[in-house]
């Protein structure tokens, strides 16, 4: 069964949304054995299935490989990759915009501005703090764009893309001025400032999965609106559609959503670019699936692409967010030259 065959025509039905999401879990399941099997060190999947059940062979190093070092990386990756991937499709259904995404909109700058001020100001005690300031950051960016983005009392969408990467630049030169002035303290945070999850640890998962979960659980409950929300602002509010309480949870959620991956991975570019657009294309737009699958399959794409970026040059790796910039920036142009 292909992708593609899974797009549903006609009305979303239970059966179709829950084979779509069965195929979807199970190709997420498939990608996660993959990521622990593969590394510098390769474990037989055998052993890795053993790793877990207790039957089978396998040795000491193995079960510690895949159970202290790789398992909680995957973790963090699949929530990570999700919780991306679920913001930007709320963020292109509410500005009726492909190319938006967290990234491109400048609100992971801010989540990394204020994650690294407090990592800056308050050194090791900082970690306490960073989810917050993270948050923090992300929505004073989203804040600054939306006011920026307002013309005539109106939301110009093309003016907030425009306003968003205007911030963002603003905030990643605020980033690196930063690291300049606090080179001694912050030498050891360029890495993750790239994007990376070579850090992951369970604490990590404690940090950024109830935020992240949190805000995709309340996104979801807004399908039918950004459903309506396509056919236009005003045809969504004469359909009952509290338009301006929907713009303004969903870029709080958005927010939290990407304060919240962005305090324990750095900034990990396009994946809400790439992976919304690539469920539209393959499920359709009814974000009642959109959603879901965007879960599901961002979650599986950045944990293949963090297997890639530790294993192309292994035992060496390189940051994730230059795997997803590389992966990212073709099809930016390719929707940019679409209109």
């Amino acid at each position: 069964m292909t992708l593609t065959s899974l797009r549903h025509r006609g009305p979303l039905t239970a059966t179709s949304l829950a084979t779509t999401l069965a195929v979807l879990t199970g190709a997420l399941f498939a990608a996660s054995l993959f990521a622990l099997a593969v590394g510098s060190v390769s474990v037989p999947l055998s052993h890795v299935i053993a790793a877990f059940t207790g039957i089978g062979n396998v040795t000491d190093p193995e079960r510690m490989i895949v159970l202290v070092i790789r398992l909680p990386r995957v973790l963090l990756a699949i929530i990570v990759g999700a919780g991306l991937s679920v913001a930007g499709a709320m963020l292109q259904a509410m500005l009726r915009n492909p190319l938006a995404e967290p990234y491109i909109l400048g609100i992971s700058s801010g989540g990394t501005m204020g994650t690294i001020l407090v990592a800056a100001i308050a050194g090791s005690a900082g970690a306490l703090f960073g989810p917050a300031a993270s948050f923090a950051g992300s929505g004073v960016v989203m804040l600054l764009v939306y006011m920026l983005a307002h013309r005539r009392g109106r939301l110009d969408p093309y003016t907030l893309l425009l306003a968003g990467i205007m911030v963002g630049a603003f905030f990643n030169a605020a980033v690196l001025l930063t690291f300049a002035l606090f080179n001694q303290e912050l030498r050891n945070a360029f890495l993750w400032l790239m994007g990376n999850l070579s850090s992951a640890q369970m604490d990590s998962l404690l940090i950024a999965a109830p935020m992240t979960l949190l805000g995709v659980a309340l996104g979801g409950f807004d399908a039918r609106r950004f459903n309506l929300i396509a056919t236009g602002e005003e045809t969504a509010a004469q359909l009952g559609v509290n338009v301006r309480a929907l713009r303004k949870r969903t870029y709080i959620l958005a927010s939290l959503i990407t304060g919240a991956v962005v305090s324990v991975s750095g900034v990990i570019g396009f994946v809400g670019l790439i992976i919304p657009h690539v469920c539209r294309m393959v499920f359709g737009p009814d974000h009642r699936m959109l959603l879901p699958s965007s879960f599901l399959l961002g979650g599986a794409f950045l944990v293949l692409a963090d297997t890639l970026a530790r294993t192309v040059i292994a035992p060496a790796e390189i940051p994730v967010g230059a795997v997803t910039a590389a992966l990212g920036a073709p099809v930016f142009v390719y929707l940019l030259r679409r209109g």
